[in-house]
C-alpha cells in the first residue's frame, strides 16, 4: 500500500508535493528495535534509509575493534549508504539503531531517477555530505591529537544530547569499541572526569553535570 504523504512530508518539508507522491508509492517505512544492525560492511545496499525518528549509529570495525563515525538523527540519512547504493559498491560501514527508530527506506533503482528530476534530493544528500565530512574530520583530529579525557567528556555530552538524557546507561566495554580504545583506559578516564566534577557514576549510569 501506498505511504501517506503526511507521514513523511513533516520529516521532508522542503520535497515538492510530486516527490513526496513518488516517495509514498515506492518508499517503506519501517519501525526498527533498539540495537537491531540495519546495515553491515560488505552489504550491497538496496534500500537508503532516512531516519523519521531515532537514531541510528555509524561505524566502522577492524580486528574486533569499533571506530565510531557518527550518528543519524531525525530527518537525516546516511552518506555512506547514498553512495554505496548510486555506485552498486559494498557497504564499508556499519549501521545500528541506537535507540527505536522509524525508518524511510528509498529504493536505490528509483533514486537514480529522482536525483535527476527533483533537485531536492541532491540538497538532502549535499547537506549530509557537508555534515559528515566535517564530523568524521572532526574525529580524526581528535583521534590524531585530542587528549582522552577530551575525546571521552566530548562524546557523553553528544551521546546525551542526541539521546535527550542526562544520565547515560553505558558500559565501559561499549564506550572504549566506539572510541577505539581499551576498556581499562575508559574506566581509568572515567574516573578522571568523575574527579573533576564533570561526571558522576552511578548505579543508573554515567550522570552528565
Amino acid at each position: 500500500m501506498p505511504l501517506e504523504i503526511s507521514e513523511i512530508q513533516s520529516c521532508l518539508p522542503y520535497f515538492n508535493q510530486e516527490l513526496l507522491q513518488e516517495i509514498a508509492v515506492s518508499g517503506v517505512i519501517q519501525d526498527v528495535p533498539v540495537d537491531r544492525e540495519i546495515l553491515k560492511e560488505g552489504q550491497y545496499v538496496r534500500m537508503i534509509p532516512i531516519v523519521l525518528k531515532g537514531l541510528v549509529k555509524v561505524f566502522t570495525r577492524t580486528d574486533e575493534k569499533e571506530l565510531l563515525l557518527y550518528y543519524i538523527g531525525s530527518a537525516q540519512s546516511c552518506i555512506m549508504s547514498f553512495s554505496a547504493g548510486l555506485t552498486h559498491s559494498p557497504s564499508r560501514i556499519f549501521a545500528i539503531t541506537e535507540e527505536p527508530s522509524t525508518l524511510l527506506l528509498l529504493p536505490t533503482d528509483k533514486l537514480n531517477k529522482w536525483i535527476k528530476q527533483y533537485p531536492a534530493i541532491n540538497d538532502l544528500f549535499y547537506q549530509q555530505y557537508n555534515l559528515r565530512y566535517t564530523e568524521m574530520i572532526d574525529t580524526i583530529n581528535s583521534l590524531l591529537f585530542g587528549r582522552m579525557d577530551h575525546r571521552l567528556h566530548t562524546y557523553l555530552l553528544e551521546k546525551s544530547k542526541l539521546r535527550g538524557e542526562k544520565i547515560l546507561n553505558l558500559r565501559h566495554k561499549q564506550i572504549a569499541a566506539e572510541l577505539g580504545t581499551a576498556r581499562e583506559v575508559v574506566t581509568r578516564v572515567l574516573k578522571k572526569l568523575e574527579q573533576e566534577g564533570k561526571i558522576r557514576q552511578t548505579a543508573d549510569g554515567i550522570e552528565i553535570m
